[in-house]
Formats: structure tokens, C-alpha cells, sequence
């Protein structure tokens, strides 16, 4: 495999298990999800807050073509920063949630 992939994927994982471990609490469940194969990565959360039952997809990464597309960002600072810290480049990163004619104006990569 991929070595650039393989650093990506171990990025990615540490960063959602840091979230998880941050999101977590005796209600709420954080389901990290991986498929190194089709290079797929999401992070769940489900429970019970209150009277509500809350269940959705907080993060969801795609690895396409050497490039970090993130497709749903949840979290209140943005995982791309996250990211750029443990050594991805911003030219590495897509914005997937952007649509594309505004990606060229945002500092990260377009596609």
C-alpha cells in the first residue's frame, strides 16, 4: 500500500480517536469507523440526551486520489486544522462540503 495513504490513515485515526475520546460520556456512544480498503472513515455518535435521541455522522473522510476529502464536518473548530497539525498539508485537503467554484478562494485544495 500507499505510504503517503498509510500516514494519512494513521492521521485520521488518531485524530478521530481523539475526538471520541474527548465526545465521549456514559450516554452518548462515539462509533469510529474505518475502511482502510476503500479508504472511508467516519465518526458516529448516538444516545440519549434528555428526552432525545440523538444518532448521526459528526465526520465523514474519504482518502481520493492522494487527497483528504472531508464531506461533513461537525465539530465546532473544524477537523482541517486538526489535520494540518499533525503534518497534512493544506494542499492535501479538500473542502468536499465547499461547492467547487468557491474552493479555488479558500486556501485548501480544489480537487
Amino acid at each position: 500500500m500507499d505510504l503517503l495513504i498509510n500516514k494519512y490513515e494513521e492521521i485520521i485515526e488518531k485524530v478521530y480517536k481523539d475526538y471520541a475520546e474527548f465526545l465521549a460520556d456514559d450516554l452518548i456512544k462515539i462509533d469510529l469507523v474505518f475502511d482502510r480498503e476503500n479508504h472511508h472513515y467516519l465518526l458516529v455518535e448516538m444516545g440519549w440526551q434528555r428526552d432525545y435521541y440523538l444518532y448521526g455522522t459528526l465526520l465523514h473522510l474519504d482518502i481520493i486520489d492522494h487527497k483528504i476529502w472531508i464531506h461533513h464536518d461537525g465539530t465546532e473548530d473544524g477537523i482541517a486544522e486538526e489535520l494540518i497539525k499533525e503534518g497534512i498539508a493544506k494542499e492535501d485537503i479538500i473542502l468536499g462540503f465547499k461547492p467547487p467554484e468557491i474552493r479555488p478562494y479558500i486556501n485548501y485544495a480544489v480537487s
